[in-house]
């Protein structure tokens, strides 16, 4: 038995426009998953998914804002035009925002509300309850799925300076352990991945000076990580494939599985 064959799976990635959700796109494909690259960013999701093809698997792009449900039910009932009912959600979307970042110059007491709900919404609202609102229930009629989460390690140990997003990330926790016990007899699996520091389009300001050496954060952060590396978007595949799999994780759900280089391992 192949455990990670996933030819029979259709297989949705919210934000597989961006680096890393795009990783996990491609890998999905590659277990012989039908893919769509959900994202509001057309180029950049069309070109994912001609990538994909080109290699040899099935994939689309389909226009979809996470924290519109509108658009995320026209995005769903594109899915299912193209491929048929979805069995496999992937949560990618989120990021922090400069607005609701700590520092000396905006410090906690000084963060403007309206830009925390916009955070909340961005890697909450759409990271993860509405995608699960809509494609949840028809994968519930069809008596199996499995939705994977993306948290973060500032949901288990709250970072400097990323207040919203840590604190975002760890309501996306608790709210996968809440939807796998909801939807546990109903065949979903509903499960989270915890990645570590893993470059992308919304950190790169933060780990990197324009001139491409680590800032003074991204060297705490390397010298917190037993590895003393950062990771690599196709190193969270791996655990997407395994919890995407009836075959390899049919009694996994409410789990958190953690990508980090041992960072969460890591004290003095």
């Amino acid at each position: 038995m192949n455990w990670l064959d996933l030819r029979d799976d259709v297989a949705v990635v919210i934000g597989g426009t961006g680096v890393l959700g795009g990783a996990l796109a491609e890998g999905l494909a590659a277990a012989g998953a039908a893919v769509a690259v959900a994202g509001r960013n057309a180029e950049r999701g069309e070109a994912r998914a001609a990538s994909i093809r080109k290699a040899g698997g099935r994939a689309v792009f389909v226009s979809a804002d996470a924290s519109d449900r509108s658009s995320l039910d026209l995005a769903r009932q594109q899915v299912i035009a193209e491929f048929g009912q979805p069995t496999v959600l992937v949560n990618a979307a989120g990021g922090n925002q400069p607005a609701v970042t700590v520092t000396a110059e905006n410090p906690f007491e000084q963060i403007d509300l309206a830009a925390w709900r916009e955070s909340f919404d961005l890697n909450l609202v759409g990271g993860a309850f509405l995608p699960c609102q809509v494609f949840g229930p028809g994968m519930g009629a069809a008596g199996r799925g499995s939705i994977i989460n993306i948290a973060s390690v500032s949901a288990h140990l709250p970072l400097s300076r990323v207040v919203a997003y840590s604190a975002a990330k760890a309501a996306v926790l608790n709210l996968t352990r809440f939807l796998a016990r909801e939807w546990a007899t109903q065949g979903v699996r509903v499960n989270s991945i915890t990645p570590g520091f893993f470059p992308a389009e919304q950190n790169r300001r933060l780990l990197f000076q324009e001139d491409g050496t680590p800032t003074p954060r991204a060297k705490s952060i390397l010298g917190h990580t037993p590895m003393a590396r950062f990771g690599e978007a196709h190193e969270l595949v791996g655990a997407v494939l395994f919890l995407a799999s009836r075959q390899a994780s049919s009694f996994v759900t409410g789990s958190d599985i953690v990508v980090d280089g041992g960072f969460l391992a890591q004290t003095i």
